[in-house]
């Protein structure tokens, strides 16, 4: 299993705080979650959604999250990481006593909070994420995304697509840009399935992703020259007319 095909289910009252954390989420690959605001909507969600992780607030309106996963452990071992505004011992400990993975005190940084969530899903499942599956298979080239470098074993069909003749130079090896790695590392998170242009622009180029779209354009087209095999007629890079990008 891929580290972003787990499920996760998000617990907290503040309605602000679950959109803030979703967000956060689905910036980094997670586009698999739930979200409920008491005891009782998360209870009614769980068999529902069978997550992988459960991040749960402590105080919530009709008990607390100490109380939630006391019932939740009577049925599942489900990871859980606590989100609170409590920064004292006694409800750290008496947390991680109930069997919860981890204890994260509000604020926190977006960095943080998908640190430990990976943390914890890497040891409760073993799964891996894109950059730890380390090479992508894409006809006869393999995309190194240890190394950012797309490797080439077949200069015959190279030479016949023209790359003898200067066309497109691609050697037995080439080096991504930091530009290509991370559009072709959003589209290898999301294999098979559409990433719109937006998607890509914001995984790019981050908050200042406005007015980007002929850019992004500029780099799927030498990102094709360095994986397929006939850039004019890509086979694993494919445009979605009207929406964005498919790695397939």
């Amino acid at each position: 299993m891929n580290l972003y095909d787990c499920k996760i289910l998000l617990v907290d009252d503040e309605r602000a705080l679950r959109e803030m954390v979703y967000g956060f989420l689905q910036r980094a690959g997670f586009h698999q979650v739930a979200m409920a605001g008491n005891c009782k909507e998360a209870e009614k969600l769980f068999p529902d959604t069978e997550p992988h992780l459960i991040l749960l607030d402590v105080m919530l309106p009709d008990g607390d999250g100490f109380s939630l996963l006391r019932k939740l452990r009577q049925i599942s071992e489900v990871p859980v990481i606590f989100l609170s505004a409590r920064d004292e011992d006694e409800s750290r400990l008496r947390g991680l006593g109930l069997g919860a993975d981890d204890y994260i005190t509000k604020p926190f940084l977006p960095e943080e909070l998908i640190l430990r969530v990976t943390a914890v899903l890497k040891r409760v499942y073993r799964v891996k994420g894109v950059q730890e599956e380390e090479k992508i298979a894409l006809g006869n080239c393999m995309v190194d995304l240890g190394s950012g470098v797309v490797h080439w074993n077949d200069s015959e069909n190279k030479n016949q697509n023209g790359a003898a003749n200067g066309e497109y130079d691609r050697e037995g090896e080439v080096a991504l840009t930091a530009k290509e790695y991370a559009i072709l590392q959003k589209l290898a998170q999301e294999r098979g399935r559409i990433v719109t242009i937006d998607a890509l622009c914001d995984a790019v180029w981050q908050e200042e992703n406005f007015g980007y779209e002929n850019t992004l354009v500029v780099h799927i087209r030498r990102l094709r020259e360095k994986i397929e095999e006939d850039p004019s007629h890509p086979q694993y890079l494919l445009t979605v007319r009207g929406l964005g990008y498919r790695l397939v």
